[in-house]
């Protein structure tokens, strides 16, 4: 039963609405392999059971199947966070986080060359809602959820009101599809009924294959597009204490659109991929840099690579857990809670971990360096990480250690382990002093805050 409060709230979200008119900005950068790209994100599905479902199974005989690519951690928001800025910045629960202005993301890069972006999630009550979450208010269950929104966790995003506005629902989309006003990258959501979160793969997969089949005979949306269909993370129990995580993280995942030439359609790949790839291969793909982060040592994706000549690394998964994140700025120790001693991880509470410093000095596996905006910021510091790595690792808390990447070139083939004294970089840059000007991130804006607020109590009531 919704309250007073709760309608007078709710009257408020309609006014907002009104006025929150979105924006649809255009380009044409053609680039290598593709002009536009858009990734649309599924829910908690482990690869086995997506790969089972008849209905994924057509989507993959529409493009190429990726049989090795993988979600970074547990449980959802950091994943998506990972998707848009290249790092978890410990991030290990779902709820409220802010990443500061000073640090760059997705957008960022793209707007080097005037590249127009855009998300699109589902139910979202109007352009540039920054709220918790907006419920059905039917039903009162969740609908739109910000843990699955990436961009609106970069302050850089959302407190630029006409970047905020670029974060829309799909009547937007639908609307920008119409007017062919869809931007050359985007990222879409779901709400959490038909992304698989609140229901299971047979419903999912039943909605997302509707939504792609009238897409994929949309000669408008088809040109040159480049679509990714993938997962935030395998399936997981929180309810098991015990739990080690030794299933892996591989989340079962396709290229499609009019960028796949006919006779990759019912391909594999097998190159192993992580989300900070869609990244790499964006900036490979346009010739933008990188966030130096670790979308700088990202595998790329092969149709991208194939044109620039990048060979990628092969990484033995016999080590590799990509199950849970190094500790933090955004570290809760929730997680931990929950797995007490599963991920024996070195952590330490998160006061005392600063937000990480990007390599500004790394050409990158897209080859084009790193932002400017990021060499400047970060300017005279040694990087936390060797973000050049083909996957993440930590040797200060032992996350990812003993890990082999093997990469083979015409001449010799090279292997890399983070045993090395050699190979990763320094451990001792890990403890670094706090950026001026930055604070932990955890905490948003007033009126960040009363959005939230907003979010929380007229859309639960």
């Amino acid at each position: 039963m919704k309250t007073t409060a709760s309608l007078v709230l709710m009257a408020a979200i309609r006014a907002a609405a009104a006025t929150a008119l979105p924006e649809s900005p255009v380009s044409n950068v053609r680039a290598l392999a593709f002009d536009r790209f858009y990734q649309v994100w599924l829910e908690n599905t482990a690869y086995s059971a997506s790969a089972a479902d008849p209905n994924m199974q057509w989507l993959s005989s529409q493009g190429i199947l990726l049989t090795n690519y993988h979600g970074v951690t547990h449980p959802s928001e950091p994943n998506y966070c990972a998707a848009a800025g290249g790092d978890t910045f410990g991030m290990d629960w779902d709820q409220w986080f802010q990443v500061p202005a000073n640090i760059s993301s997705v957008p960022d890069l793209l707007d080097t060359k005037g590249i127009s972006w855009a998300e699109y999630q589902e139910q979202l009550p109007y352009a540039g809602f920054q709220g918790f979450n907006y419920s059905n208010q039917e039903t009162l269950k969740d609908d739109y959820v910000r843990r699955h929104n990436p961009l609106v966790l970069y302050d850089a995003v959302v407190v630029d009101d006409t970047r905020a506005r670029q974060i829309k629902n799909f009547t937007g989309f639908e609307a920008d599809l119409a007017n062919k006003k869809l931007p050359q990258w985007a990222f879409i959501t779901p709400n959490v009924t038909n992304d698989a979160h609140d229901t299971n793969i047979t419903f999912g997969a039943k909605w997302e294959r509707h939504w792609m089949s009238a897409l994929l005979q949309n000669d408008y949306f088809m040109k040159d597009t480049l679509v990714l269909l993938t997962f935030d993370e395998d399936i997981y129990d929180i309810s098991d204490k015990s739990a080690t995580f030794d299933q892996g993280s591989r989340v079962h995942s396709i290229l499609l659109g009019g960028a796949i030439p006919d006779h990759l359609k019912g391909t594999t790949d097998d190159t192993f991929y992580t989300h900070y790839s869609t990244i790499a291969s964006v900036s490979a793909n346009w010739g933008l840099p990188s966030l130096g982060r670790w979308d700088c040592g990202a595998n790329i994706f092969e149709i991208v690579a194939n044109k620039t000549g990048y060979l990628n690394y092969d990484v033995d998964l016999t080590n590799l857990y990509l199950n849970y994140t190094y500790p933090g700025p955004l570290t809760t120790g929730i997680l931990e809670q929950y797995f007490g001693g599963a991920t024996n991880l070195k952590t330490s509470p998160s006061s005392k971990w600063t937000w990480p410093v990007p390599n500004v000095d790394a050409k990158c596996s897209a080859g084009y360096g790193v932002l400017d905006t990021v060499k400047r910021t970060y300017s005279g510091m040694k990087a936390t990480y060797n973000y050049t790595s083909p996957y993440p690792w930590d040797s200060v808390s032992g996350y990812n250690l003993n890990v082999t990447a093997t990469r083979k070139s015409a001449y010799t083939t090279t292997t890399t382990t983070d045993t090395s004294s050699t190979s990763r970089g320094s451990a001792a840059t890990e403890t670094l002093p706090v950026l001026s000007g930055t604070s932990r991130g955890t905490g948003p804006s007033f009126n960040a805050m009363l959005v939230a607020v907003v979010a929380l109590f007229a859309f639960q009531q």
